[in-house]
């Protein structure tokens, strides 16, 4: 049911995609073109450096970021995902170290 994507990148404090994301994201498409009924959430999380309101929005830009690129690049129709915003309200790893952090920085794929 859900999968971690580590290599969907942004600059700090951004929602835009950075150009290696591509080949992540091109998987992420393939994937949801083989299977014409899957229907995902985009889940956005951060770290809990900064302001818990600017997380949680960056996050939930970054959301947007991924669904609309799979929208308007993979061709994938809008009704098949949601994106959604989670902030720093559930870490993978503690946010002690820059190792810990880094794993909590990431895009997570649900499925509905």
């Amino acid at each position: 049911g859900q999968i971690a994507l580590h290599n969907i990148l942004f600059d700090t404090g951004k929602a835009t995609l950075k150009p290696e994301s591509s080949r992540e994201l091109q998987l992420v498409i393939d994937v949801l073109k083989a299977d014409a009924a899957l229907k995902l959430e985009i889940q956005g999380h951060t770290d809990n450096t900064g302001a818990k309101a600017a997380n949680q929005t960056l996050s939930q830009q970054r959301a947007d970021a991924v669904r609309d690129y799979l929208v308007k690049t993979g061709g994938i129709a809008a009704a098949r995902l949601t994106a959604v915003g989670y902030g720093d309200t559930k870490p993978v790893a503690p946010n002690t170290t820059d190792d810990g952090k880094a794993q909590n920085r990431r895009v997570q794929l649900v499925k509905k």
